[in-house]
């Protein structure tokens, strides 16, 4: 069983930063591309930034230049270092990953809430 785990959430004024966190673990073979997606109140889920095994990254086009994508292969865990923040970047931020295991899957974190005081 795979499982993926965030943590950094929390408050922070706007202005400020925050590093997240996510690792997966369990039995498997290898993390293929992982990400992280928000989910603002009220508002679907969308895309924030993603990364692919070999460290190409992609990002929405409303965070390009103020978050930035890592990640550590030998520890299976992404980053998302987010500086500049804004109160719309409220939201639960999830982890996403693609694992190869038995078979190739895609898992989801439980999220870990994001607060932007203006």
């Amino acid at each position: 069983q795979v499982q993926l785990v965030e943590s950094g959430g929390g408050l922070v004024q706007a202005g400020g930063s925050r590093r997240l966190s996510c690792q997966a673990s369990g039995s498997f073979f290898r993390s293929n591309a992982m990400g992280w997606h928000r989910q603002p109140p009220g508002k679907q889920r969308e895309l924030v930034a993603s990364i692919t095994s070999s460290g190409s990254t992609n990002y929405a086009d409303s965070v390009k230049g103020r978050f930035t994508i890592s990640r550590d292969n030998a520890k299976n865990t992404v980053y998302l270092q987010m500086n500049s923040l804004k109160p719309e970047d409220t939201a639960v931020y999830y982890c996403n990953a693609v694992i190869t295991g038995p078979t190739i899957m895609s898992y989801w974190g439980r999220g870990t809430q994001v607060t932007v005081s203006s």
